[in-house]
């Protein structure tokens, strides 16, 4: 299933996106420690397509998806 966030972004000059913080339901902040990889594929659980981002959020790593700019995650 898919999960529609809200997410704080930096776009960079040369138009790459990188998110910096996830507002989950719009109540809880969680900031990404760090990007760790950007590619184009699939999601298989939560249907739409677009750049998965593999973040460290908390110690842990995370998948998000960028789909035709809107951010979400796979429930």
């Amino acid at each position: 299933m898919r999960k529609n966030i809200t997410v704080i972004a930096r776009m960079q000059d040369d138009g790459k996106v990188i998110p910096l913080t996830i507002l989950w339901n719009n109540e809880k902040s969680f900031e990404i420690d760090k990007v760790l990889d950007i590619r184009k594929k699939a999601s298989t659980k939560g249907g739409g397509k677009g750049l998965r981002y593999t973040c460290k959020i908390l110690e842990q790593e995370r998948f998000l998806w960028l789909d035709d700019n809107i951010w979400f995650v796979e429930v």
